[in-house]
C-alpha cells in the first residue's frame, strides 16, 4: 500500500544517499512487505555466502529478466535489501521471491568453476553458486544433486558469481522456448 508522501529538500535527500547524484524521489518499504508466493516458474538460484551485494542485487535481477523463480540466499549472504544491492536489482527486488538456501526445490546444480559437467538447461531446481573467493565448499557441492561447470576459454580462472548465475538461466531459459 503507498501512501501520500510529503516534500523534503534536495540537500535533506542528498544527505541520505550514497550516490554522487542523489535521487529526487525515494520510497520507503518494510522488509517483511517483500515476502513473495513462489508462483513464478523455472528453476532458482541458490547462493552460498555470496557476500558482495552489487552481486547478489544483479542476480535477483537477472532472476527477474530471464525468467527464474526465486533466488535462495544462505547465512552468510549480503544483504538483499542494502543500497548497492537494491540500485543494482534495479526495481526487481520487488518482484523476486527470496527465501533462505534450504528452502530452494530440488535437484540442485552445484556450479563449479571446472571439472563437472556441462551446464544443461534445468526446467525445475536450483543453481547452487559458492561465495566470490572460495566458491562451494565440498561439503555442499556433495549435498547437491549433480554439478556442472561452464565451460571458458583456456587460461581463464573462473567466471563472477554473477555472470555465472545469469548464464545458468539464459541456458535455462533457451530450453524452455525450444
Amino acid at each position: 500500500m503507498l501512501v501520500a508522501g510529503e516534500n523534503v529538500e534536495p540537500r535533506r535527500l542528498a544527505s541520505v544517499s550514497a550516490l554522487a547524484h542523489p535521487p529526487r524521489v525515494i520510497g520507503v518499504f518494510r522488509r517483511d512487505a517483500l515476502h513473495h508466493s513462489l508462483t513464478r516458474q523455472g528453476p532458482g538460484l541458490g547462493l552460498w555466502q555470496v557476500a558482495d551485494p552489487g552481486n547478489v542485487g544483479t542476480l535477483i535481477r537477472s532472476v527477474d529478466a530471464l525468467g527464474g523463480a526465486y533466488l535462495a540466499l544462505s547465512d552468510g549472504c549480503a544483504d538483499p535489501t542494502g543500497p548497492k544491492a537494491v540500485r543494482a536489482s534495479m526495481g526487481a527486488l520487488f518482484r523476486v521471491p527470496l527465501i533462505p538456501l534450504e528452502e530452494a526445490s530440488r535437484p540442485w546444480i552445484a556450479l563449479v568453476p571446472r571439472g563437472a559437467g556441462r551446464l544443461e538447461p534445468l526446467e525445475r531446481g536450483t543453481y547452487v553458486l559458492g561465495a566470490e573467493r572460495e566458491g562451494l565448499p565440498a561439503e555442499l557441492v556433495a549435498e547437491c544433486d549433480a554439478s556442472a561447470t561452464i565451460p571458458v576459454a583456456a587460461g581463464a580462472e573462473s567466471l563472477n558469481v554473477a555472470m555465472a548465475g545469469t548464464i545458468a538461466l539464459y541456458e535455462a531459459s533457451r530450453g524452455r522456448s525450444s
